[in-house]
């Protein structure tokens, strides 16, 4: 697919006019090199000092406008990676497929992809300072990371010691009119299943768990949106109970802090397993539509013979399937990995304190891993999440490791830049600044103990539907928040 596609984009927001130009250029986790020199060629053609790492962060210094040499230098921070989700009908590659803008309305969305305004607003923001002289404002550093939404291992390996700014302006929230001034912390876990194969017995089918939001794994983990890990491992389980079948392996999600919206398993099955698998389906989809009518109202559970619609795990195609003990490994482990809301903040109302999320199943000729992501804004409570897991992985019979924590961002009472965001938000809106907490993971806390007098803060146009294919963003607070941004910019004087 060609990268010389056509605008759609035609309003007057230089903002947008960036976004759409960068979303031609792909820029899935890892994948950040082209994003990285393009912005930071962009930067060096308008004047500014350029610090490209090893990883690709980038320091893009702006010197301050007349009048503004004596006031302290104030970093503008985002990240250049993005979510890559698709729907399973959509034809994308990732790895050099542009995004395609689709308008509805006051939305802009993408064409059966996420639309990667997490971060590119950012980034498009960036682009705008840069390329507006006339702007007035402090000397600017504007950090923007790599691998934010997989590792944080941007922000992890960043050589801060040459950011002179001890104000921080991030830009990764969704909230127009909300100002976020902490969030969680988290780590990823994995349980691996050694695969053990025998022959197979029956006809194959794909059991398919389809219909859900999904979300974001942090900010929609509140609504109980529905898992598709977790309602196929609510099936498998329902299933072994009635009739005897083979599991040839499972597969769902695609990204850890996304929560999924599809899930499958290759099952072989009798002409009699089958009959059982269809009534037991037809009860579960009943259930399931009785439990998700608010959250998740599409969902379904399909029987299909078959491995077409599966992308297939490769043992499946071999005509083999899982030994009985394999098997239950990965039936319980799907049935009893915590997932969802696990704890609510006791002083914040409406504050998930901590979660988890079974993301991703993967099955290959070896092994079967299930990735899960908790967070908690208490180290201790994700340590707790952790213990259950490895205990979980012990009974079960399978291996289990975590990676290294990124730490939350704890709020802090006093802030020369909270205030100023307050006040110019009462003035050019009439109404006051919401100041919350987030359960999302931001990459505040990783630069905080890089930076501890570091004084942050964390806004954002609105933005919906986040790390999945359905993701939009409003023009119309695209435009309200860069006013907004350049107004506290403005008083940033002194």
């Amino acid at each position: 697919m060609s990268n010389a596609v056509e605008n759609i984009y035609t309003g007057d927001s230089k903002v947008l006019r960036f976004f759409e130009e960068l979303s031609r250029i792909p820029r899935g986790s890892s994948n950040e090199k082209a994003i990285s020199d393009f912005v930071a060629d962009f930067a060096r053609a308008r004047g500014c000092t350029v610090i490209q790492d090893d990883r690709f962060n980038l320091i893009i210094r702006k010197p301050a406008s007349a009048g503004y040499e004596a006031a302290p230098t104030v970093i503008f921070q985002g990240h250049l990676d993005m979510v890559c989700e698709k729907n399973k009908s959509t034809v994308h590659d990732f790895t050099k497929d542009p995004i395609r803008f689709r308008i509805d309305g006051d939305m802009i969305y993408a064409e059966g992809t996420t639309l990667g305004a997490d971060n590119g607003i950012a980034v498009a923001a960036a682009m705008a300072i840069i390329d507006s002289p006339d702007m007035a404002h402090p000397e600017l550093e504007l950090l923007l990371t790599t691998e934010e939404e997989t590792s944080m291992g941007g922000a992890f390996h960043l050589d801060a010691s040459s950011l002179k700014g001890r104000m921080m302006i991030n830009f990764d929230s969704d909230r127009e009119g909300t100002l976020f001034v902490s969030s969680a912390g988290g780590v990823n876990a994995y349980h691996i299943v050694q695969a053990a194969w025998q022959e197979k017995d029956g006809s194959p089918y794909t059991i398919i768990v389809q219909g859900l939001m999904g979300g974001h794994s942090g900010d929609d983990i509140i609504h109980e949106r529905g898992n598709a890990n977790k309602v196929l491992g609510r099936v498998l389980d329902d299933l072994r109970r009635h009739t005897a079948f083979g599991l040839a392996g499972v597969s769902g999600g695609m990204k850890v802090n996304a929560i999924p919206r599809e899930a499958e398993a290759a099952v072989y099955l009798s002409d009699e397993g089958k009959t059982i698998a269809e009534a037991r389906i037809a009860e579960l989809n009943r259930i399931l539509k009785d439990e998700y009518q608010a959250s998740d109202k599409g969902v379904a559970v399909v029987l299909q013979a078959g491995f077409e619609a599966s992308g297939g795990p490769s043992a499946a195609a071999a005509g083999r399937v899982l030994t009985e003990a394999a098997k239950m490994s990965v039936i319980r482990l799907l049935a009893l990995i915590p997932s969802g809301v696990l704890g609510m903040d006791k002083a914040i109302a409406n504050l998930v304190r901590t979660s988890s999320n079974l993301g991703v199943v993967t099955t290959s000729e070896k092994e079967i891993v299930f990735q899960s992501l908790a967070r908690s804004s208490l180290r201790s409570q994700a340590e707790d999440v952790l213990r259950i897991m490895e205990t979980l992985a012990e009974t079960a019979g399978c291996a289990f490791r975590n990676d290294a924590y990124f730490p939350g961002w704890p709020y802090r009472a006093e802030s020369k830049l909270r205030p100023v965001f307050q006040e110019v938000y009462a003035r050019k809106f009439g109404k006051p600044l919401e100041i919350k907490a987030i359960h999302a993971g931001l990459e505040c806390g990783i630069l905080i103990e890089k930076l501890p007098d570091l004084d942050a803060i964390s806004f954002g146009p609105d933005l919906f539907d986040i790390h999945t294919p359905e993701e939009h963003l409003s023009i119309s607070s695209v435009e309200r928040t860069w006013s907004y941004l350049q107004d506290v910019l403005r008083e940033l004087k002194g």
